[in-house]
């Protein structure tokens, strides 16, 4: 999950630019099939429209100034919005990204969630991405993705987010951790580092990001173990 690991956030890297939506029109969604190699790197960047960012096969690491994500196959992360995020694909991916007009999206997630795609929800995504463009909204292309917009918000969330401390010490020890996920060194050993007591690194660490570094650490592991298993490692 060194992935997750930056000399710095996205918001505080500078440069993040909007990528604009090519041919959105008035279409209410707009679908993009993409495909990317292993190791592939999309760079800090928003968008005007939310997005949802289907993985169809391969595992793809999304990070935002606060947060990382693992999203592996028949997973989705949902991203509002005007939110700067970046893209690593672990394996590779063949990406569907549905951006959806502000209006269609009131009522959704205000944050970035990973959710669980259901059978429906995937064949709809797959056959949304055979339409043309420039598809009939009052027509059953319209329809269809109608009933898409209604099942996606019915899609459970999942836990398979890592939250990041905004604190420059706290993010350091984080990024050595990400790092060495195999070494385990215990709670007061890191806290003497930071020369801070283990107390304050409990109460500071959970401040910021709601879980104890104990549990981070725990997230952390569990995460890079679902990316090597999404990506054929044994």
């Amino acid at each position: 999950l060194s992935e997750f690991a930056s000399t710095a956030a996205p918001a505080e890297a500078g440069g993040a630019r909007e990528h604009p939506v090519a041919g959105a029109g008035a279409a209410t969604i707009v679908v993009r099939q993409t495909s990317y190699p292993s190791g592939f790197h999309i760079t800090p960047h928003w968008h005007a429209r939310a997005q949802f960012l289907f993985a169809a096969s391969g595992t793809m690491t999304v990070r935002t100034p606060r947060r990382g994500w693992i999203v592996p196959p028949s997973r989705a992360l949902w991203i509002p919005a005007g939110t700067v995020h970046e893209i690593r694909i672990n394996s590779a991916v063949e990406m569907r990204s549905l951006y959806i007009e502000p209006a269609a999206a009131e009522g959704m997630w205000a944050g970035c969630v990973v959710l669980e795609v259901t059978s429906l929800a995937r064949e709809l995504i797959l056959r949304a991405g055979a339409l043309a463009p420039a598809y009939d909204e009052d027509g059953e292309d319209g329809l269809l993705m109608r009933l898409l917009l209604a099942e996606i918000r019915r899609l459970p969330v999942c836990a398979l987010d890592l939250p990041l401390p905004e604190s420059a010490d706290l993010a350091r020890l984080c990024e050595r951790v990400l790092n060495d996920l195999s070494a385990r060194r215990a709670c007061p050993t890191q806290a003497a580092e930071l020369s801070i007591s283990t107390r304050t690194l409990y109460r500071r660490f959970l401040k910021e990001t709601g879980i104890t570094f104990a549990r981070w650490q725990q997230q952390a592991r569990l995460l890079e173990a679902i990316r090597r298993l999404a990506g054929g490692a044994a």
